[in-house]
């Protein structure tokens, strides 16, 4: 009786250019292609190049593509090209093959985490499915470090928090999380929290903010919107068995004008803040109106850097000089048309650590700025000025200045032609 035979099963072997890796920009092809060639992309980025010679180069990938044995590639640079990819490629791209397979699954992959998914009318949001989205997460997040979160859906968030035992860095914006989630992110990860960044998360209250600064004792690093900034927030942060944090950044900002309240933190728990953590950097952002300043700058606070993202009148300006004495970097974005002469000066008189300034649509004169720059001497390491601030008078022009201004800064400096902040 003759023996029954099997067809042989073929071995496993990876197509050249295999369907799924068509998800890889061809850009990044090549990217491969140099490194394993030693070689360098600068050619790929010249904007000389004419269509002959892309063609050729396209022709040369393409060339490469079908001789390359992708599936053999070093780990390492299959890892170095995975981190530029967003979510849903870097899950395409792993189904090309067994190794690609197991680079998506290393923990160095999954690091620094940044998601983004608030547009329904997006293909992105059609082809990636909110659940697809939660196993990869879940599966990962042991590994998380740094996230960055921008969503609306959020169960996603929650996965993360849940399941991460190591957060380090954690950025939410626009995202619906409250205090429930965030005292599920303090239960996993209070050893290691340092950072916590929160903007537009309107279901935040302080109490919750309250509750990761009790239990995240490593917390070096706080961003917040002003309305969850509070003065029991303040005291709380300058308990004794807090560790001092180092930066504390504050966003004031008004999307319409005349509706919004903001509160006043008194002067007591500032003091209180600052005696507890006297080197902390107190960053403040101001997107507001005119009308809007009156609870600012009333009493003296202890903020080292800020940015006025409007128009900013006189007023305003000459109160901080009168009521930030560590002041360290100064960005007016706006001013109008009245010169800011006595209100520089003030600022120099009474801000001794100033060493960054920027000014854009505003007005001084050439020469309180030049008086401005020697009271402040060589300290200011960064002087941003757009050109059209300065206004000629009787004692310098705008080709003097520039020699002037060198000489008191002991090195050359020139106006600029555009923002640099």
């Amino acid at each position: 009786m003759p023996s029954l035979r099997f067809p042989r099963r073929p071995a496993l072997r990876v197509h050249p250019f295999p369907r799924a890796y068509a998800c890889i920009p061809a850009r990044v092809r090549l990217f491969i292609l140099m490194m394993k060639r030693g070689g360098s992309d600068s050619d790929h980025n010249s904007s000389e190049e004419d269509t002959a010679e892309k063609s050729k180069k396209q022709r040369t990938i393409n060339e490469h593509s079908q001789t390359c044995d992708w599936g053999n590639l070093l780990q390492d640079i299959i890892l170095q090209v995975f981190k530029y990819l967003p979510l849903l490629d870097r899950a395409h791209a792993s189904q090309v093959c067994r190794n690609w397979n197991q680079v998506f699954h290393m923990p160095d992959l999954w690091r620094c985490f940044e998601f983004e998914l608030n547009q329904p009318a997006t293909s992105y949001l059609k082809a990636t499915h909110p659940e697809l989205i939660k196993q990869i997460i879940k599966r990962h997040s042991n590994h998380l470090q740094y996230v960055s979160f921008k969503s609306h859906f959020i169960s996603a968030l929650t996965v993360v928090f849940v399941n991460s035992k190591s957060l380090s860095s954690l950025k939410i914006d626009d995202t619906p999380v409250d205090d429930p989630s965030l005292k599920v992110l303090v239960a996993n990860n209070s050893d290691t929290l340092k950072l916590l960044k929160m903007s537009s998360c309107p279901h935040v209250s302080p109490a919750g903010i309250l509750c990761v600064a009790d239990q995240c004792h490593g917390l070096r690093e706080l961003a917040l919107n002003y309305h969850l900034l509070s003065d029991e927030l303040l005291l709380a942060l300058s308990s004794e068995k807090h560790v001092r944090l180092e930066h504390l950044r504050i966003d004031v900002v008004s999307e319409n004008p005349g509706q919004t309240h903001f509160h006043t933190i008194q002067k007591s728990s500032w003091d209180a803040f600052i005696r507890h953590s006297p080197k902390v950097n107190l960053v403040m952002y101001f997107f507001l109106y005119e009308e809007e300043f009156d609870p600012f700058f009333r009493y003296e606070i202890p903020a080292t850097h800020l940015y006025f993202g409007r128009s900013v009148s006189k007023d305003v300006l000459g109160r901080v000089g009168m009521t930030c004495p560590r002041l360290v970097e100064l960005v007016v974005c706006a001013n109008g048309l009245r010169p800011l002469d006595e209100e520089l000066i003030q600022i120099a008189e009474r801000c001794k650590n100033l060493s960054a300034i920027g000014l854009g649509e505003c007005e001084v004169s050439c020469s309180a700025f030049v008086e401005f720059v020697k009271m402040c001497g060589g300290r200011l390491s960064q002087l941003s000025i757009m050109e059209e601030v300065l206004i000629p008078d009787q004692t310098y022009s705008l080709e003097q200045i520039h020699w002037e201004v060198s000489k008191h800064l002991g090195r050359v400096w020139f106006p600029d032609m555009m923002p640099t902040w």
